[in-house]
This record gives structure tokens, C-alpha cells and sequence, in this order.
């Protein structure tokens, strides 16, 4: 990973280049640039209020008010998932997560219906819901989201996942589950978090998980032990979080990240390592086997006897691209990259974690992204203009190795050759050389990040 020298670099010059790191959101994020396209008559329909369905509804009814807009969402109330490890530190709770969708209905003219969408008729452009609905569309937006391969780990289950051993990745009842068990866990007791394979909601997302906990264990509870067993032997924002961990934990690097990162900021290979372990895949971290009633997780090194086992297991697009025939064999849904368009059925746009997006990570700021390209495409062809087939998207990832030790990846896409490519440069994160303040300064925008991007995608 390369930096830039932060030595002399002020406050607004470091803020300058993470801006110009993420230049590409400028235009998209602006509701006034995305307003030239006449009024058309249309109806849009969109599956799943998560952030790309309610990112995708709310600015195509700012592009133009005067379409037909109806989310059907089977929950009420959206859980947000992004920041949902704090709930498991004490600096969130689980009634934070909640978002309403009243703003974008009342304040945009969003339709919303409540129900569980059972299929559609890509023929007749209809969609049918448990409740008997039938709803009409010109255009259809699929936002499913992911969901969990329970199954993938011997022993391990949804229902083991809902009272022993939970996950959590998807907010919930699970993550207060967890949240009970790492606050009451006994003095001196260990922690395994197991890290899911690639491709994942979230990448640097497991890893703050840990960091969070392992903060808190400091204080709380200072003999615990933090182990991460993973199949990866790297992973997004990797040297920024091993080197938070290594000043914050005592984590003493692998000898490959010291070597590579003692180039550009000073290591320090602690004497006495502290408690918190990452075991990667060329270390056999790769899990195995789950025994919840002896809270033991298997890994191809060894067994490890715990007592909170947190486990990510794989993860494949949500049911309902199953449901609606949107997937192919990987598991995700393939679309055209320009649009988002799937190429598996006609006028049916499908965004977010459960596209597949190349070099695009399947994160919020992804899907809110994808969101703001399909909507103004579509709106250009209900309006009989061709889109921009060279669209620009954005990806940027808050994570914080501490409360107060913040860090970031920021990246511009672009197609080449037919596939989303990253097209930013070498800058892509926090410089490992960053100062104290500057670190303290990431937290702080990770915080304020959590309720501005909220409001654009709900508000």
C-alpha cells in the first residue's frame, strides 16, 4: 500500500485528498445535477427498502417527481447494519439501528407497501405478494440483500445461530444475543470471532468487530482473549487495522505485514504480545466444524475451546433473487455493468450486496452508489434518451480499529474492458505515516458518517 508523507501536511490538505479520493460521489450525490430529464409518465417499482432500495426510490422521485414510485418492503422498520458492532461495545443500541421510512414517503411521495413478495411476471412486468397484491411496473429495482449459508459449517445452523452461537452480520435479534453474551462472558475468557470467506458484506467489517471487542475488553474484562480464526490471509484496510492493533493491543504483525509495513512507519514487535489473535488461512484458520453445546469451534490447526464463538459463515444474494430467478450458479446476480440491468430477465435493475459488481465492494456506500447510476438510467430510458454508458461509482468504507482510532478506504470505479475497475490512483487509505490527529479526526467522520449517509439514503 502506498501513502502520502503526512509529516507537514495540514489538516486541510489531508482532508483535500481524501476528497479528491473520493471525487466520483460529487455528481452523484447531487439531487440538482440529476434533474434535467423531462417528466414522463412510469411506475417503478422497487424490492427491498434496505440502502439501495430506499436510495434508488428517494432519488428517482428527485430526478422526477412526477414518476410513480412504490417500495414493497416486508419489514416496517429498516435495522441498519452498518454500525451494528457497537451495539456489542455499549456505543449504540439496538434501538438506534432502527430507520423509518416515514421522510422518504412523506417528504418524496414514496409509495410503500408492506408485504413479502412472493414472484413476478417478467411478461406481463407484474409483481405478486403473500398479501394477494399485484402491482404493475415499466421498470423493476431488486435490492435483496444477502443472506447467510448457516449450513456451510458442520454443525452449525440457523437455529443454533438464534440461540448458541449467533452470527449477527444481519442486525437483529442475533446481535443483541451476542451483545448479552460478550458483556456477561466470564473474567479471563476467550472470544473467537470466525471471519467468512471472500466475497462478503462489509470487508473491513469482521475485523472492527474484534477491535471493538478487544477495546472493550481492556476495561471490562482484561484477561479476555480475542481470536480471530479466518480463511483469508489478508483483507480490505488490512495494514491500517493491523497496525491500530499492533499500538492499541499489543498485536504483534506477521512477520510479512512488519516487513512490508516497516518501510513507511515505525513497528513495534511487542515483547509481551497482547490478547488479541488473528489466525489466517495459511495458518489453517480456515473453519470447520461448530459444536455449540460444547462451545468448541474447529479450525484445519486446531480446536478452540470458547466461551462466545461469533461466526460470519458465507454468504450468497438474499432469497428473494432466488425467489425471482435473478441469480446464476455463483450464487449472486449477474448484471449489465453500465446499468445494473440483469441479464437474465428484461427491465429488471438488481443493486447492491447481492450484484455482482467486480472490483466494487458489496458495502452500503456500494449499493447507495449503484442506486443513484440505475436511477438516472432508468429515468433517461422512461424518458427515450440512452443512457450514460460510462457511469461513475464510489465505495467508501469507515472502520475504526478503536473509539477513537479511525481508518477508511476510499475508491472511484469506472468500466474498463466491460467490468467495474478501481480508478482512483494508489491512494485508497488512511496513510499508515497518518498523525494522531489525523486518526482521531477519521473516528470522528466515521461517527458523522453514520448519520449523514443515513439521511441520504432515508431522508
Amino acid at each position: 500500500m502506498n501513502s502520502v508523507n503526512t509529516s507537514h501536511v495540514s489538516r486541510r490538505d489531508w482532508l483535500q485528498h481524501v476528497l479528491q479520493a473520493t471525487a466520483g460521489a460529487s455528481l452523484l450525490g447531487s439531487p440538482l445535477g440529476l434533474m434535467a430529464a423531462t417528466p414522463a409518465a412510469g411506475h417503478v417499482v422497487v424490492l427491498g427498502g434496505g440502502v439501495g432500495g430506499a436510495t434508488a426510490a428517494k432519488y428517482l422521485k428527485l430526478m422526477n417527481p412526477a414518476l410513480k414510485v412504490t417500495v414493497i418492503e416486508k419489514n416496517r422498520t429498516y435495522i441498519r447494519p452498518y454500525g451494528s458492532s457497537e451495539v456489542l461495545n455499549r456505543h449504540a443500541t439496538m434501538g438506534e439501528l432502527n430507520v423509518s421510512y416515514d421522510k422518504l414517503a412523506r417528504n418524496y411521495g414514496v409509495n410503500f407497501v408492506f408485504d413479502t413478495v412472493t414472484g413476478f411476471d417478467p411478461q406481463a412486468h407484474t409483481v405478486s405478494t403473500a398479501g394477494g397484491r399485484k402491482l404493475r411496473y415499466d421498470r423493476l429495482i431488486v435490492s435483496p440483500g444477502i443472506q447467510l449459508m448457516y449450513s456451510a459449517y458442520a454443525g452449525y445452523s440457523e437455529q443454533v445461530a438464534n440461540s448458541r452461537v449467533p452470527s449477527g452480520w444481519i442486525p437483529g435479534a442475533q446481535t443483541a444475543l451476542l451483545a448479552k453474551q460478550l458483556q456477561g462472558m466470564r473474567q479471563g475468557g476467550t472470544f473467537v470471532l470466525a471471519a467468512p470467506p471472500n466475497p462478503y458484506r462489509c470487508p473491513p467489517g469482521p475485523y472492527e468487530r474484534a477491535a471493538l471487542m478487544a477495546e472493550w475488553f481492556a476495561k471490562h474484562n482484561p484477561r479476555a482473549k480475542v481470536i480471530i480464526v479466518d480463511p483469508k490471509d489478508s483483507f480490505v484496510t488490512d495494514e491500517t487495522m493491523l497496525l491500530g492493533w499492533n499500538r492499541l493491543y499489543n498485536f504483534n504483525l506477521p512477520d510479512d505485514y512488519a516487513k512490508k509495513m516497516s518501510s513507511q512507519v515505525e513497528v513495534t514487535q511487542h515483547a509481551t504480545a497482547g490478547n488479541l489473535t488473528w489466525v489466517r488461512g495459511k495458518d489453517g484458520g480456515r473453519t470447520l466444524k461448530v459444536d455449540a453445546k460444547a462451545m468448541r469451534i474447529s479450525t484445519e490447526a486446531e480446536d478452540i475451546k470458547a466461551d462466545v464463538i461469533n461466526v460470519i459463515p458465507p454468504m450468497k444474494a438474499g432469497q428473494l433473487a432466488f425467489t425471482l430467478g435473478l441469480t446464476d450458479g455463483t450464487g449472486w446476480c449477474p448484471v449489465h455493468r453500465h446499468n445494473f440491468a440483469s441479464t437474465l430477465h428484461p427491465h429488471v435493475h438488481v443493486i447492491g450486496d447481492a450484484s455482482v459488481a467486480d472490483a466494487m465492494p458489496k458495502s452500503g456506500f456500494s449499493a447507495n452508489t449503484q442506486a443513484k447510476v440505475v436511477a438516472r438510467a432508468i429515468i433517461e430510458e422512461l424518458a427515450g434518451r440512452t443512457p450514460d454508458a460510462n457511469p461513475v461509482w464510489e465505495n467508501t468504507c469507515y472502520a475504526l480499529a478503536g473509539k477513537d482510532y479511525g481508518l477508511f478506504v476510499a475508491d472511484v470505479f469506472r468500466l474498463k474492458d466491460g467490468k467495474i475497475t478501481r480508478d482512483n490512483g494508489t491512494e485508497r487509505y488512511l496513510p499508515l505515516n497518518a498523525t494522531p490527529a489525523q486518526i482521531k479526526l477519521g473516528a470522528r467522520y466515521q461517527q458523522a458518517w453514520l448519520r449523514t449517509f443515513t439521511e441520504d439514503c432515508f431522508a
